[in-house]
């Protein structure tokens, strides 16, 4: 291999194959190395590091899913991409969820190829030059660590990624940090918002279409397939799609095809899928609202962001870092006693309601110091409220009673042993700590 020419490991156990992909790939300048199965593919990745493997599924001695997971096994920094034959798209999936890449479907075209090659050669230069941090998802609650931990990974493939969580809990900010960290992250990002078109446009909102295909069609117009072509699309509350939509979104994803609305061909698109909602997408497939395949192309990898009132223990320190970021150079500070209200409050609204209520008090605080009258945040009339609904409002006090009574059991199976309870009840020892102190939960409970 010349110095500075990037090597491809191509991986099948036919000749006339092996033949044909590594012509196309000697053509765009890339040095190839053969392996004719499974067993020759371990040895070559043993020799020598490449920059890109692509594999076939099916082989005498294995399976290209059995090439992916050595790649994962042996911790290669190796993008790796399958051939599935057509219409296989549960190969696919399953490669996909075990770390592809991506995946070409048989008949391959050269041109999806070129492009998934040069997406994979793209994926380290792309990810050392993003300006963006993960550090931008804030709070160090471990729920947060895994998602951050999981936005890391998956932006290393083109998988369809499912990000769910309640309004206000960062989905878009996620998907957005895929992208800036991947392969594509100079290339398109269009986001829409599914709820929000009407039924009767969605076809040609998504696909497009030619001059004429309608009144008021006096030109060709692209659609969201075709204006993020080489990019990402995310389709935000992609549970509100209606089911004659859904059967046209994944034929157009499994193909990678797309027709414009008055056109008689298709046109080939590169598009990584990624989709978000707050609803719950698997309750939605068992009510018949939303149809299981496309269920399934979208849920390749599920991403969850955590709800504010999950992250208690962070939000003081969340607080801090959103009044600088939103304060700027006003140098205004949150007083003990507002902290401690906010830590109190249960974020229906998530981080977007927290920072609705940081801008309001900085429009409310003298002399730059965040009172709790500031925050506007006080409890609805509690007694009364609570004698006519049965105890379950203000809704903040119910939740701190059930938790107060789960974590007092916990500490009482575990005569009060914190280490111990923490891990019956699925938080950290930091976070256990901080919850007994905000519900005033002491030793004289042992009792």
């Amino acid at each position: 291999m010349e110095a500075g020419i990037p090597n491809v490991l191509i991986v099948d156990d036919e000749p006339d194959i092996l033949e044909l992909l590594e012509l196309a790939l000697t053509r765009m300048g890339l040095d190839v190395t053969q392996a004719s199965g499974l067993a020759e593919a371990k040895a070559r990745l043993g020799e020598r590091r490449y920059a890109m493997c692509l594999t076939d599924m099916r082989m005498a001695d294995g399976t290209g899913l059995d090439v992916v997971c050595h790649i994962a096994a042996s911790n290669l920094d190796l993008p790796v991409a399958v051939i599935t034959a057509h219409g296989n798209t549960e190969n696919a999936v399953a490669a996909l969820k075990a770390g592809a890449f991506d995946y070409l479907s048989k008949p391959v075209s050269l041109e999806q190829l070129r492009t998934l090659v040069n997406s994979a050669l793209r994926l380290p230069v792309c990810a050392a030059q993003t300006n963006k941090s993960l550090s931008s998802l804030l709070g160090e609650a471990p729920a947060m660590q895994q998602a951050r931990d999981l936005i890391g990974r998956v932006a290393r493939s083109q998988a369809p990624v499912h990000i769910s969580g309640e309004s206000g809990s960062g989905k878009e900010m996620a998907a957005r940090l895929i992208v800036e960290q991947g392969a594509r992250c100079g290339q398109p990002f269009v986001a829409v918002n599914c709820g929000a078109i009407p039924e009767n446009l969605m076809e040609s909102e998504f696909f497009g279409y030619r001059k004429g295909a309608f009144t008021g069609a006096d030109r060709d117009r692209d659609g969201f397939f075709q204006a993020a072509n080489q990019g990402t699309l995310l389709l935000d509350e992609v549970a509100e799609l209606p089911l004659a939509m859904q059967v046209k979104l994944l034929r157009a994803i499994q193909e990678k095809r797309v027709r414009r609305v008055g056109a008689t061909e298709e046109e080939a698109v590169d598009v990584r899928i990624l989709s978000a909602t707050h609803r719950d997408l698997a309750e939605c497939v068992r009510d018949g609202s939303f149809r299981q395949d496309l269920y399934y192309r979208l849920n390749v990898i599920a991403l969850r962001m955590p709800a504010l009132r999950e992250m208690h223990e962070d939000i003081p320190q969340i607080a801090q870092q959103l009044l600088t970021r939103i304060g700027g150079a006003a140098g205004a500070k949150f007083s003990p006693a507002a902290l401690k209200v906010l830590a109190a409050y249960d974020f229906p609204g998530n981080v977007r309601e927290l920072e609705n209520v940081i801008e309001r008090a900085l429009a409310l605080c003298i002399e730059g110091r965040i009172q709790p009258d500031d925050l506007q945040l006080k409890p609805m009339a509690g007694e009364q409220q609570v004698a006519v609904t049965g105890g379950k409002y203000p809704l903040t006090d119910y939740l701190d009673r059930v938790e107060r009574e789960a974590i007092l059991e916990a500490l009482h199976q575990t005569h009060f042993n914190r280490t111990a309870a923490a891990k019956i009840l699925g938080v950290t020892f930091r976070a256990l700590r901080y919850r007994m102190d905000r519900l005033s939960i002491t030793d004289k409970d042992k009792q």
